[in-house]
């Protein structure tokens, strides 16, 4: 491929400063066109990229037994709403009306394909277990797209479900999954990717993990152990909190004049206390009924949204406003002496602690020492708090918590029954009774993958693409396209390594070798060979990689096969 005629611009710079630096390289490198908000054109050498790691998915699928198969874009609305997730997902998932007047959606995810495509097919336990993948694009009206391909609407994704007869074969399988995805992450380059323990979301399923490539500008919260013999890794999400009582003395409990002060940290400076001795409300307003929610935590602390949506088993959000005639003060809400209508969940860094300051319920004022298994009686305590930097690790017992961020690349899920039993799947097992097959799903965002890829290896002036995922493996740069010596010599070289199977993209454009330069470090294909009149002098080819750890000359006749073996050597490391 000559560079000349590549269709997209290198450009000098992109005008939102605010985009993440894989977004602006992908961008002025010409990788990319937005269409819409969080829609892409891909050009060549994107493209290129997706396809070497499709091959590297498929190949890694196919050694766990996996099936390629292909679902539908479009799916009748009757498919999801037999599963339940037709009314449960909102806006995220595209409804519309065919020419017919029948209710139809956009994949955004396709487990009721799945369960179509394997229903009434795998009737007997002797056809399982069996995995099906597919590598298809999907639709999501994400309502924050962001990152370039970090973060959009539609998308390409590797996406496989398993069915098993048993838990402990899904269990066995899962392993083998999580295993084939620690491979495609070596195999594509992605050297920071790490498993944690995650929430299983709209998914369902009681056990997932996701894969999280570690940068500062990702959008997912982690919480990690440093103690290096530990291991322990969760996505805040799921992250258990642990804490030690501050106060464990019962005192009296006593109404204090709070004038005017509201936050935690207005009345504990108020107070002279710490706000390990506060027990804060926070108050939340369900989706469907609009009904309070009061979520009460230690003052130290923050509640987790997913962990109180998971409680409650409900859709939650925060309480912008609220009414005069609820019973609720704003301000001054305690858990001792609440009239409201709202459901109260307290969180279990509480339980221990007895001697409290809570609000009264009633405009500028608090109370002191409460003691809530006391002056209230029995409560339920659920974990529904972040975990904090410092804090207790649940692995090791040790406070070597910290907090880091990432990029989810990858998750997997068991599953369980839940699809196939909403959706009538039976096999006949071994004993003649019919029985719901048990399940489990893993995908990876392909588009997803190639941003993280480059927000993780880059430098100021471009992507450094791994050998493995390239667009081109080598560019040869000509620097004087004018010389015929010049130009038979690079059209030679390129000649005789895609003789030898190199990939090969070619700069002969009559431009200024600065600018060439800078062109070919927004390509960052992995070898650089420069031809030049000094060089052709020299009898000698100038190589170069683009991660800058190699700069070296091999003699022109040596040229192609040496770079040949460099390209082999390369690739050698990304195999699995």
């Amino acid at each position: 491929m000559k560079v000349r005629n590549l269709l997209g611009e290198r450009l000098k710079d992109v005008s939102d400063e605010s985009q993440i630096e894989s977004q602006i390289l992908m961008t002025k490198g010409g990788y990319m066109k937005p269409v819409a908000s969080g829609i892409y054109s891909l050009f060549m050498p994107t493209q290129r990229i997706s396809r070497k790691i499709q091959q590297i998915i498929r190949e890694e699928m196919d050694a766990i037994d996996g099936q390629e198969v292909l679902f539908p874009v479009v799916m009748p609305a009757s498919l999801w709403q037999s599963s339940g997730r037709y009314d449960t997902i909102g806006s995220e998932l595209v409804r519309f009306t065919d020419r017919g007047n029948n209710p139809m959606v956009l994949g955004m995810t396709h487990e009721e394909a799945a369960v179509h495509l394997a229903n009434n097919v795998a009737r007997s336990y002797t056809q399982y277990p069996f995995m099906i993948y597919q590598i298809q694009t999907k639709f999501r009206d994400e309502p924050r797209a962001r990152g370039g391909l970090i973060r959009v609407r539609e998308f390409t994704m590797k996406d496989a479900y398993s069915f098993h007869t048993s838990q402990a074969d899904l269990e066995k399988y899962y392993e083998r999954a999580y295993v084939a995805y620690e491979r495609i992450f070596r195999r594509v380059g992605a050297k920071n990717v790490i498993a944690v323990k995650s929430d299983s979301g709209m998914m369902g399923g009681k056990i997932s993990h996701e894969f999280m490539l570690l940068t500062d500008i990702g959008e997912d919260t982690l919480v990690l152990c440093s103690d290096e013999g530990c291991g322990y890794r969760a996505n805040m999400e799921v992250a258990e909190c642990l804490t030690e009582p501050y106060c464990t003395t019962p005192s009296e409990l006593k109404k204090v004049h709070t004038p005017g002060f509201k936050t935690i940290d207005e009345v504990c400076g108020f107070l002279g206390k710490d706000k390990r001795q506060a027990c804060k409300a926070v108050v939340y307003r369900e989706n469907l009924t609009d009904k309070y929610v009061i979520a009460f935590v230690r003052g130290d602390l923050e509640v987790n949204e997913t962990k109180l949506r998971n409680v409650l088993k409900k859709e939650i959000h925060p309480a912008t406003e609220i009414d005069a005639e609820s019973g609720i003060v704003a301000g001054f809400i305690g858990a001792y002496g609440l009239k409201a209508d709202a459901t109260v969940v307290f969180d279990r860094s509480l339980e221990k602690e007895r001697d409290l300051i809570a609000g009264a319920n009633e405009p500028d004022y608090h109370y002191v020492g409460l003691d809530i298994s006391r002056d209230i009686g029995k409560v339920e305590y659920y974990d529904i708090a972040k975990a904090a930097e410092g804090g207790i690790c649940p692995k090791c017992g040790k406070k070597t918590l910290r907090i880091s961020r990432g990029i989810e690349v990858g998750n997997i899920f068991q599953l369980g029954d839940r699809y196939t039993k909403a959706m009538g799947m039976t096999y006949l097992d071994a004993d003649n009774t019919a029985k719901n097959p048990i399940m489990g799903c893993y995908g990876i965002g392909v588009g997803r993958l190639i941003a993280s890829v480059c927000q993780e290896s880059h430098d100021a002036y471009g992507p450094i693409w791994p050998m493995s995922i390239a667009p081109w493996q080598v560019e040869v740069c000509n620097l004087r396209v004018t010389d015929e010596k010049v130009r038979a010599a690079a059209d030679k070289l390129v000649a005789d390594l895609e003789a030898s199977g190199v990939e090969v993209l070619y700069d002969d454009r009559e431009v200024r070798p600065g600018f060439m330069f800078a062109d070919a470090d927004l390509f960052g294909i992995p070898v650089r060979a420069v031809v030049s009149q000094k060089t052709l002098e020299r009898g000698v080819v100038e190589v170069t990689s683009r991660d800058k750890t190699l700069k070296t000359e091999f003699p022109m006749a040596e040229a192609p096969s040496r770079i040949a073996e460099l390209v082999a050597a390369e690739l050698e490391k990304y195999k699995a």
